[in-house]
């Protein structure tokens, strides 16, 4: 085989091998190209709910402390694009709620029942804050957008929660891991910190929604 047909097959046999939710291969592979890519997916399009974006920011972050020999990410590129990229892809997902939310929640869809989970929260800590504590949880991150221009919630309520939040969410992962990754092996001790987080997150949201329903269920009685 030709060296150019070899190199060409070798690149495409690395690309189908890659995977989607592994943020260390799609850093080592793509760079921080990818690293704005799946963050901009994750937090604007719908399809982006199972993508790694809390690991992803933290492992980029270590990537970009001294003495990281995988690849090196310059670190001022990191807490400029990421911001960007989540904050774009929370205003794309946001128009998508405005534009097409009379689909995206039509009953029984898959998105309808997202819809339920979310509005206990609204209900409790109103919708600025509700698309700021969203942007710390995954999967909620992903569908908290659309959700905002499903219930007009206001251009600027949204952006300035979406701004906010969005500049907290990735610069202080990414700081993170960043500091950590100079003296820890980001693996080891970052990432469980980081799966920690979220599992409490969901647990005190999965609370606070338990608690709400039984608070409207008990005039009912």
């Amino acid at each position: 085989m030709p060296p150019n047909l070899a190199a060409l097959s070798h690149a495409g046999a690395h690309v189908a091998a890659l995977n989607p939710i592994d943020a260390k291969s799609m850093i080592v592979s793509f760079g921080l190209v990818g690293v704005y890519v799946i963050l901009f997916a994750e937090t604007g399009l719908l399809i982006g709910f199972f993508l790694p974006g809390d690991t992803l920011l933290a492992l980029a972050g270590a990537f970009a402390a001294p003495g990281s020999h995988q690849v090196h990410l310059p670190l001022a590129g990191l807490l400029i694009g990421c911001p960007i990229a989540a904050i774009v892809g929370a205003q794309v997902g946001y128009v998508i709620g405005v534009r097409g939310g009379h689909l995206l929640a039509k009953p029984g869809s898959s998105f309808e029942h997202s819809i339920h989970r979310i509005e206990p929260l609204l209900e409790r800590f109103g919708e600025g804050w509700a698309v700021f504590l969203c942007r710390f949880i995954p999967v909620l991150r992903t569908f908290m957008n659309p959700m905002a221009g499903i219930i007009d919630m206001s251009v600027r309520k949204f952006t300035i929660a979406n701004i906010t939040g969005g500049l907290l969410w990735t610069v202080s992962i990414l700081l993170a891991g960043y500091y950590a990754g100079e003296k820890l092996h980001i693996e080891k001790y970052v990432l469980p910190v980081v799966a920690a987080a979220v599992v409490l997150s969901v647990i005190s949201l999965l609370f606070e929604i338990r608690r709400n329903r039984r608070r409207n269920a008990a005039p009912n009685r």
